[in-house]
C-alpha cells in the first residue's frame, strides 16, 4: 500500500468527509489492539465506501470480509430502509469484535455477522434467493476468481463488485512477483478475467491498494 505517497494520503484525508464518531473510535481500537491494523478500510477507503453504498442505496449488500467491522459499518450507512448488509469471515476472534463494535454503532439492526466459510455461506445466503445490489471483497485474495463467479448470478443487472487490494501494493506491476507469490498472480489474473468480461464494464482505481469496481450490464 505503499505505492501512493503519505502525504497525498494525509492530504486527501484532510479534504475528504470526517469518519462518524464511532468509526473513528473502531479505527483507533483496531490500530492500538488488533494485529495486522493495515488490513482495516480506513478513513478514505471508507469514505468511498460509504459514498458508493449512499449512491447505489442498496437492499442487499454484501461485505467478503469483516475483520473489526469497519467496511461493513461504511457500506450500512447508504442502505435503503428496509436494506442489509451480510458480513462474511472465518475468523471467529474477528467476528466476535466485529459483532461488539456493531451492536454498539447505529446500525446494529441492519448488519449480520456471519462466521465460516466464505464460499460456503455465500451459497447458503443465495439459495434464500437474495439478489446482490453492492458487494464488497476484501479477504483471501486466492479466492477473488471463485467469489467472483460464486456472487455473479445473484449480482442483480446494474449492480456492483468491489474488489479490494487488486494493486497489490504495485507488486501487481512486477513480473517475478507474478512468477514467485501465488497472491500477486493470482491478483493479476483476476483483473486480466474482468477486463475480460463482457458481462461487465469495469474501472481499476488506484485508490489506496487498489479498487476494482465492476458493474454487471
Amino acid at each position: 500500500m505503499e505505492f501512493i505517497s503519505q502525504a497525498i494520503q494525509d492530504y486527501a484525508e484532510i479534504h475528504s468527509s470526517s469518519e462518524p464518531k464511532h468509526l473513528y473510535e473502531l479505527n483507533r481500537y483496531t490500530h492500538s489492539s488488533v494485529l495486522k491494523p493495515r488490513m482495516l478500510s480506513g478513513h478514505l477507503q471508507g469514505r468511498f465506501l460509504s459514498m458508493m453504498s449512499h449512491l447505489v442505496r442498496p437492499i442487499h449488500v454484501l461485505d467478503i470480509g469483516t475483520y473489526t467491522g469497519y467496511s461493513a459499518l461504511c457500506l450500512a450507512e447508504g442502505l435503503s430502509e428496509k436494506g442489509r448488509v451480510y458480513t462474511l469471515d472465518n475468523n471467529e476472534e474477528m467476528c466476535s469484535i466485529a459483532e461488539k463494535q456493531i451492536q454498539n454503532s447505529p446500525y446494529a439492526s441492519q448488519i449480520q455477522v456471519i462466521c465460516g466459510d466464505a464460499i460456503q455461506e455465500i451459497i447458503k445466503l443465495q439459495e434464500t434467493g437474495i439478489q446482490w445490489d453492492l458487494i464488497w471483497m476484501d479477504a483471501d485474495k486466492a479466492e477473488y476468481p471463485t467469489y467472483y463467479e460464486t456472487v455473479f448470478g445473484a449480482l442483480k443487472p446494474g449492480g456492483l463488485i468491489m474488489a479490494d487490494n487488486v494493486l497489490w501494493s504495485g507488486k501487481i506491476l512486477s513480473e517475478s512477483e507474478k512468477q514467485k507469490d501465488k497472491d500477486t498472480r493470482i491478483l493479476h489474473e483476476f483483473n486480466e478475467m474482468v477486463k475480460a468480461d463482457e458481462r461487465t464494464e469495469n474501472i481499476l482505481m488506484p485508490i489506496r491498494d487498489g479498487i476494482m469496481m465492476i458493474r454487471k450490464k
